[in-house]
């Protein structure tokens, strides 16, 4: 009986943070849909991931960075496995989960998504991070690069966003 108990509650504490954290494992396979690899495809296999990796979060770092971190190494394997390269994807639909904002915001950020959508795996990874405001420290500990790396390859990120041709 303490068993099954155990499996409720790790049940229940894996679907609050799938819950929580969802929006932010969508952003993160979005950056990484390809013709042959769909959103959804990528969403079912990092949460999947996750699942099974979930009884051994040790929490020695925050969850959201755990769940990042894996939701990463998911969609870089699951294309790698594909042998694709990440191609740009129009953002129509599916971007209903960005923003329910208005109009003009909503059109900054689709290009802003599209722009992304034409860097390498890491710099897209970095900026998507740096987008969900975490911090360099952060960044590092998911990606594996140092701070002082993270800071430079994200002034040059930007600096290759602003110098990209705009719609």
């Amino acid at each position: 009986m303490d068993e099954t108990r155990i499996n409720k509650e790790l049940e229940q504490e894996f679907t609050a943070c799938i819950k929580e954290y969802e929006r932010v494992i969508y952003k993160v396979c979005y950056l990484y849909t390809t013709k042959s690899v769909t959103l959804n495809d990528l969403y079912q296999e990092a949460v999947l991931n996750i699942w099974r990796a979930f009884p051994k979060f040790r929490r020695e770092c925050k969850i959201s960075t755990w769940i990042y971190r894996i939701t990463l190494n998911t969609c870089i394997t699951f294309i790698r496995k594909e042998k694709n390269i990440p191609e740009i994807v129009s953002l129509t639909q599916e971007a209903e989960w960005l923003t329910e904002e208005e109009d003009s915001f909503r059109e900054m950020l689709v290009e802003l998504y599209r722009l992304i959508n034409c860097l390498g795996q890491l710099d897209k990874s970095i900026i998507l991070l740096y987008l969900e405001n975490k911090d360099y420290a952060e960044i590092a500990e998911i990606t594996g690069l140092t701070v002082t790396n993270v800071a430079t390859k994200l002034s040059r990120i930007k600096d290759k966003l602003r110098k990209m041709p705009h719609n």
